[in-house]
């Protein structure tokens, strides 16, 4: 692949995640992950080593960050209230 293509089409992407991350959308977090599978093979491809580490620490990142979204998406489960019959 042409070297312009892959960071034109790495930075589209990484931007296109932040800026949905930005709006306070979880699929922000998940474009950003799945970046990281981009940035994996350009770091193959291109034997840049640095960045096959970095896509791991951001991939981390972006995982714990969509988890934390999904988890504050989810509305709360009340607690039952247990009352206790004496005999």
């Amino acid at each position: 692949m042409n070297p312009q293509l892959w960071s034109w089409l790495l930075m589209a992407v990484g931007v296109t995640g932040l800026y949905l991350a930005g709006k306070r959308s979880w699929t922000g977090w998940a474009v950003g992950l799945g970046a990281q599978v981009l940035w994996l093979a350009y770091s193959i491809t291109t034997q840049q080593w640095g960045f096959l580490v970095s896509c791991f620490v951001y991939g981390a990142v972006y995982l714990r960050n969509l988890r934390a979204w999904l988890r504050s998406a989810l509305p709360a489960v009340p607690q039952r209230e247990v009352t206790r019959v004496e005999h």
